[in-house]
């Protein structure tokens, strides 16, 4: 599913393909995913404009457009930006969906703009979770985690008694951390999910700021959360990769989570 990393390269290939082409034609006929406008609502607001800048914090993606409304678009469970040319050629950027979607197949598409040159931009999405919206309200997204700075992050994590993962998976908290993303950076730190935030120490919250900096950081550099050092062993029967102890699986943040049954435990002696 997309996470931060995903997103960013959704962003990206808005910002390479997609920006200073004329639209000509918007399909938003999904009532649900670009509710809540009417369908004709956002075509009759972009139609003769182009997108001129690509943005992202957190999860959430907004292009500006000249002169008229900003685009906001989520990704969703599942969603992908495809950017396709008339030749066939298409870039793509979000949900990996393990080699689900081939180039050309748009039977899931939720939203797409065409543009004056015959290319298209879409929203492709199997689960029907992504949102297309016009001015976006963005101001309740805490600082993004791929920027965040030492101080912001201090104190959003360490504010109340919430379970670590919970405060982690709260977009309004630290913007861009799902719930892959979440489990690696809990592991490097070596803290438990549920451990409440109240109980960390300096040295626990300087050791979350550089798991989640190092989390993200491997991330967008080798190709998304999937990629990432405790992904691959998210699963029953599953080894921790650098104790070898058992890998635990429980609910947190409202989530399936796992951890190391040795390293990441509640405990507060130190």
């Amino acid at each position: 599913m997309p996470e931060l990393p995903e997103v960013e390269f959704a962003r990206s290939v808005l910002e390479r393909a997609a920006l200073g082409r004329r639209i000509t034609d918007v399909d938003d006929s999904d009532g649900y995913v670009c509710r809540p406008h009417q369908p004709g609502q956002i075509r009759d607001a972009l139609v003769g404009r182009q997108l001129v800048a690509a943005h992202r914090r957190g999860k959430s993606m907004w292009c500006e457009s000249d002169g008229g409304p900003v685009l906001g678009l989520h990704l969703g469970m599942s969603g992908k930006i495809v950017v396709a040319d008339p030749d066939g050629t298409e870039i793509d950027g979000g949900d990996y969906w393990e080699g689900r979607r081939v180039p050309g197949d748009y039977r899931w598409s939720r939203f797409s703009l065409t543009f004056e040159d015959g290319g298209r931009l879409l929203l492709v999405d199997p689960r029907r979770l992504g949102r297309v919206v016009l001015d976006p309200a963005l101001d309740a997204l805490g600082p993004d985690a791929a920027t965040v700075s030492a101080a912001e992050f201090r104190a959003a994590v360490t504010k109340g008694t919430a379970p670590l993962k919970a405060r982690l998976l709260d977009q309004s908290a630290i913007a861009g951390i799902g719930n892959l993303l979440a489990d690696e950076i809990l592991w490097r730190a070596r803290l438990h999910p549920l451990l409440p935030v109240d109980a960390l120490d300096r040295p626990d919250v300087d050791r979350l700021l550089r798991a989640t900096r190092g989390a993200v950081s491997a991330a967008l550099k080798h190709g998304g959360v999937h990629t990432l050092d405790v992904i691959p062993f998210r699963k029953p029967g599953a080894r921790c990769p650098r104790d070898g102890a058992p890998m635990v699986r429980g609910k947190a943040g409202g989530r399936t989570s796992w951890w190391c049954d040795a390293e990441q435990v509640i405990s507060r002696e130190k």
